[in-house]
């Protein structure tokens, strides 16, 4: 007798329950890649909305607040914030650019930069702690003293020989300040 060959027996049809097993695992993946995608939307949108609504990224672009911020370092600001402090970092535009520099005075504060390099705010010279250098007056683009309006302030970079400030662009009003500097991400950690 010779061997025959068997053909596979024929698969038996599925039932009813089988069929919706399958379609509901079926429907189960697809909600699955879908929901994930709609998670992964709703972040994105979250993230938007918070760096260009309530947050802003600036990187530090040379030294102008040594030893506060190194070149490369990587700002984030509050852009809500509305009331300012002498103290405060802050983001600001002039000339078309953005620069970082420490608020020295605000609104009917009395700035002067004295012949010896010293800062005189309101007839009182200051005294700044983590400030190390001395602060020259830059030619003849401002005339001092300075009296701020009300909204205006004076900014001035910590690394005071060289740093483009309010001693260039004189007051900076506040609608060109964009934001306070609240952390900053070191170029060492990057």
């Amino acid at each position: 007798m010779a061997n025959k060959m068997r053909s596979p027996a024929p698969k038996a049809p599925l039932t009813p329950e089988q069929i919706i097993r399958l379609r509901r695992l079926k429907l189960q993946e697809a909600n699955t890649v879908t929901g994930f995608l709609k998670k992964l939307l709703l972040f994105l949108a979250v993230i938007l909305l918070l760096f260009t609504v309530f947050f802003g990224v600036k990187p530090m672009v040379g030294n102008d607040m040594k030893p506060s911020f190194h070149t490369g370092d990587l700002l984030l600001y509050y852009r809500l914030t509305r009331e300012y402090r002498a103290g405060d970092v802050v983001v600001y535009t002039a000339d078309g650019a953005q620069y970082v520099g420490r608020i020295a005075a605000v609104g009917g504060d009395t700035v002067e930069i004295t012949e010896q390099s010293t800062v005189k705010i309101n007839g009182s010279t200051v005294m700044e702690a983590d400030i190390y250098y001395q602060t020259p007056r830059y030619g003849d683009e401002v005339l001092y003293p300075v009296t701020l309006a009300n909204g205006e302030v004076f900014i001035l970079c910590d690394f005071r020989d060289g740093g483009k400030d309010s001693r260039y662009f004189g007051a900076v009003p506040l609608t060109r300040v964009k934001g306070q500097v609240i952390a900053a991400l070191r170029r060492s950690q990057l």
